[in-house]
């Protein structure tokens, strides 16, 4: 989106926000959020041209701007890493709390055929900033194995914190700290393995820089 018309999307964003939760994700809501801006119901098309998929990309977008503007406030590199994912996933939740029946029916629309690929690319794009605002710089299959595991424990959690009624949603944040330990063994785990692994194929590849394959069977014996 441009600089231009950003301004222009955010205050209609927020008027669409606060009729979503009677009205729905529909671009008729959006239309008549622009007519309670003063404004006539073409500019919403002007400040979306991709049409209700746009919308709800930009809010996405928007919450994962402010997101990382709050956590930039936050002395993050004094935390141990699982701590940093956690404090990013509840600051996400904690911000998206005036919208939550927004929220609710966006994720519903996003599960629909029409949007199925839109939700994985949003949830990528989540936890990605997430892992980057922790400090995560892996270049290797470690940042697919990471975003992956963020994105169940990100998508398990925002579930909960859906239908969370408990005062200052504390049930979330204790599901949400189980949760990011449990990621946090299976990397542990999986780090380990993968150093097994490669202290098991150095003999083989000695084997094989010397003798060739034949040698490689032999050790095998």
């Amino acid at each position: 989106m441009s600089p231009e018309l950003a301004p222009l999307a955010r205050s209609l964003l927020a008027a669409t926000l606060a009729r979503v939760p009677f009205d729905g994700w529909t671009w008729s809501t959006v239309e008549t959020a622009a007519g309670d801006l003063g404004k006539a119901p073409e500019t919403a098309g002007r400040a979306f041209p991709g049409g209700l998929r746009g919308v709800l990309s930009f809010f996405l977008a928007e919450a994962d701007r402010r997101m990382l503007e709050a956590l930039a406030e936050i002395d993050l590199e004094a935390m141990p890493v699982r701590q940093r994912i956690a404090t990013a996933v509840r600051v996400r939740l904690e911000q998206a709390t005036p919208h939550r029946e927004a929220v609710r029916r966006a994720l519903a629309l996003q599960m629909t055929p029409a949007y199925a690929l839109a939700l994985p690319a949003n949830v990528a794009h989540t936890v990605d900033a997430m892992w980057r605002v922790a400090g995560d710089s892996a270049t290797d299959f470690n940042y697919y194995t990471k975003r992956a595991l963020l994105a169940v424990v990100y998508g398990a959690a925002l579930l909960h914190w859906l239908d969370d009624d408990t005062p200052n949603q504390a049930a979330t944040w204790a599901f949400l700290h189980r949760r990011i330990s449990d990621v946090m063994r299976i990397q542990k785990t999986r780090n380990q393995l993968d150093s097994v692994i490669a202290k098991a194929t150095v003999p083989i590849a000695a084997a094989l820089a010397r003798h060739g394959p034949r040698a490689v069977r032999d050790w095998q014996t």
